[in-house]
């Protein structure tokens, strides 16, 4: 257990909040450059997420500013924390990477601040940094041993072999990975992703996460993944290589299933899954366990698309809810011409929390949540905005691990 934090160290770290709200992102951005100097450490981290007007930055500057913020009551910061964890076992960040982010950060705060960084100013945050550093190490350690520990669990990377390929959609492929060692594998929770390494030529390693878009076995895992290739934005780096290279026999370095979005199979509530384009993928994993494992839960799937092209499993997943009677609705947002209503989709335009009121018993169900930002920040808005308790709404994204510090 990391010792507490004193009360002047709390005093400093907490004077700089000025500071961090007009400089925060110079900061962060600064830290980066810095970090980003040894080339093993810059490869832990998804370069898309960088960049002047990209997302990692401006997610770091927030979270430092929470952090500060919550200084005195971190226990408000708990579930991002665990979130973290999961994240950086997924990736392989170990104890000896977080000097690296130490030296960064202070350097960039006295880049930044210049003679406003005194030496009182950096001996608070770098107390500050280390004990959070330290909660994040022992419940990383606690996360890794429990995956070794677990049937057909491993630690580090190991090696899977594609076993399938399917087509979901104009621009949706889902990849069958079995264990190359033939042996069993971990039963996921379902909502937990996995992270894959990648050499991609040219780029060189590169770690990616994929959710799991299949129900537990112990025998294989399921990937359904979307062509990143949106108009006047970069490619997809390993999307579009898994679209384009990966196929049948192909050989894959995966880490153990993370992540503490996941259905709570005790649950015995409602349950209503929301997810819109490529989001679909834990929740077809959470359908698929509910049909097989808890085919008495009260069960809604709502989904929402651009149109019939782009949208991905819309057979299965009406076949499983029929199989259990759930409800499945489909939203497409701009239905092509040979998109029929009451045949591929059910209504057109978003997902509303109007047509949730009517059609879903908010009054009592849990609601899992995951899309593109703009899909959750109004919809997870909008049911607290009714009174929604935080364990009713849960929700995942996929974005710079800080950027969960702030939400």
């Amino acid at each position: 257990m990391a010792a507490a934090l004193s009360a002047k160290t709390i005093a400093i770290v907490k004077s700089t909040l000025p500071a961090l709200r007009t400089h925060g992102l110079d900061i962060t951005r600064r830290m980066y450059e810095r970090l980003f100097q040894d080339a093993p450490i810059r490869a832990l981290f998804n370069q898309s997420h960088q960049g002047t007007a990209a997302s990692q930055p401006v997610a770091l500057a927030n979270a430092v500013l929470a952090y500060a913020e919550n200084i005195e009551n971190l226990g408000a910061l708990a579930p991002a924390v665990e979130r973290i964890a999961q994240k950086h076992v997924a990736l392989r960040i170990l104890p000896e990477h977080y000097p690296f982010v130490a030296a960064a950060l202070l350097g960039a705060i006295k880049d930044v601040l210049g003679a406003a960084a005194t030496e009182e100013v950096i001996s608070a945050w770098g107390e500050a940094y280390w004990f959070l550093a330290d909660v994040l190490i022992g419940r990383e350690a606690v996360i890794s041993a429990d995956l070794a520990a677990a049937p057909g669990g491993w630690t580090g990377w190991r090696d899977f072999v594609v076993d399938r390929v399917e087509r979901e959609s104009d621009v949706i492929k889902s990849f069958y990975l079995r264990p190359a060692d033939g042996r069993e594998v971990l039963r996921h929770r379902p909502g937990q992703y996995l992270t894959f390494e990648a050499d991609i030529p040219g780029s060189g390693l590169v770690k990616r996460n994929y959710s799991i878009s299949s129900a537990p076995d112990d025998r294989h895992y399921r990937v359904t993944i979307k062509r990143e290739a949106a108009p006047g934005a970069p490619a997809g780096l390993v999307s579009n290589w898994f679209h384009d290279y990966v196929g049948i026999g192909d050989a894959l370095k995966i880490a153990p299933p993370a992540g503490d979005f996941a259905l709570d199979v005790a649950d015995d509530r409602p349950v209503v899954l929301l997810s819109g384009g490529v989001g679909l993928t834990p929740m077809v994993s959470m359908l698929e366990t509910i049909a097989r494992d808890c085919p008495d839960r009260r069960a809604w799937y709502v989904h929402g698309a651009l149109n019939g092209a782009v949208h991905a499993m819309g057979s299965h997943v009406k076949s499983l809810a029929k199989s259990f009677g759930g409800a499945v609705t489909t939203f497409y947002a701009e239905p092509a011409t040979t998109d029929v209503r009451g045949v591929h989709f059910d209504e057109q335009g978003m997902i509303n929390v109007d047509w949730l009121k009517t059609n879903t018993p908010i009054a009592e169900a849990v609601y899992y949540l995951c899309g593109p930002r703009p899909f959750l920040r109004s919809l997870v808005r909008e049911l607290y905005a009714l009174g929604l308790p935080a364990d009713r709404v849960r929700y995942e994204f996929f974005g710079p691990t800080e950027e969960l510090l702030t939400a």
